[in-house]
């Protein structure tokens, strides 16, 4: 268990410490809003895509991986799930403008800027093989239930936005490459593979970016914030692990891997799309960049002994 727990831990100050580059770029004004803006494009619209679609070309098709993409897909629905039904049990008399922002603060982590890193580190190829499945998740959930719970109305839900999203469409140009055993020839593949290596230093520094900018005033000052905290780095991750481990332990076979994968997605700290949403729907902006922010940095201390604990029960 400890060896577990250092290894997660060393991991994850290699990720701050790339944060600190980022951090350190922004007090010096090397890097402005601007540039960090066309980054997170570079990151979404290109790396994201390119990362799925390398992760699946490098597995050639096994039966076994198949079945553990397909838990992949069902326990990134059930973490969520359980946090949907923690945030309507704790948010009912939340301030309208922050109702919103609190509970998907609560419902949805950071899967695929913290939560990816961290899978290649601890588990290489096929870690961010099973968390791809929880991004895609994530993007259908958030631009669902996610996008009602800002605007109060099914509207402006879309189909189109639900399914042609980066994530979405690089499992589907990516997938046939795992089912048939494709493979890319080289003068495309390696491109593909050094834009994938580009998402941990690129996501790591415009989150530190970020966090040079934040405001912690307006969180320390609401209760309900240290409710989300808790929720988010503590409780729903743990009660997620116990789930899993209780499949596990009926005699349900899955991967370990996998289980540690998502465990990872669903230990990670508030989504950073929350506070892009509290901007685009009029919410409570300070609050959501301080959730994001605040809970990025105890996350330090949180996902260490849950992952490290995840990685013992599976032993991986």
């Amino acid at each position: 268990m400890l060896e577990s727990l250092l290894i997660v831990a060393q991991q994850v100050g290699v990720l701050f410490m790339l944060m600190a580059i980022g951090f350190a770029c922004n007090k010096a004004k090397l890097l402005t809003e601007v540039s960090v803006k066309g980054m997170v494009n570079v990151l979404i619209l290109i790396v994201t895509p390119c990362l799925i679609v390398h992760s699946f070309q490098a597995h050639a098709f096994k039966p076994d991986l198949l079945v553990g993409l397909g838990w992949a897909f069902a326990f990134s629905f059930l973490s969520p799930l359980l946090g949907m039904l923690a945030a309507a049990l704790t948010m009912r008399r939340a301030d309208r403008l922050q109702s919103s922002v609190l509970k998907t603060s609560i419902v949805f982590s950071n899967a695929g800027f913290m939560g990816i890193p961290l899978e290649h580190a601890l588990l290489g190829e096929d870690g961010v093989f099973y968390g791809v499945a929880y991004v895609v998740v994530f993007n259908l959930l958030f631009w669902s239930w996610g996008l009602v719970t800002f605007c109060g109305s099914l509207k402006d839900v879309r189909l189109r936005t639900l399914f042609l999203n980066p994530g979405s469409i690089g499992v589907a140009v990516g997938l046939p490459f795992f089912l048939f055993s494709w493979k890319l020839p080289e003068f495309a593949g390696r491109p593909v593979a050094m834009m994938a290596d580009l998402n941990t230093p690129l996501a790591m520094i415009i989150i530190g970016f970020n966090l040079a900018n934040a405001k912690f005033g307006p969180v320390l000052r609401l209760p309900e914030a240290y409710v989300v905290g808790f929720l988010r780095l503590v409780a729903l991750p743990a009660l997620f692990l116990a789930a899993v481990y209780g499949l596990h332990r009926a005699g349900v076979s899955f991967d370990s891997k996998m289980a540690v994968a998502i465990t990872i997605a669903a230990s990670a700290p508030v989504a950073a799309l929350t506070s892009m949403f509290a901007v685009r729907y009029a919410r409570d902006v300070s609050l959501s960049v301080g959730l994001v922010s605040g809970t990025t940095l105890l996350s330090i201390l949180t996902m260490p002994p849950v992952v490290g604990c995840a990685m013992w029960l599976f032993g991986v």
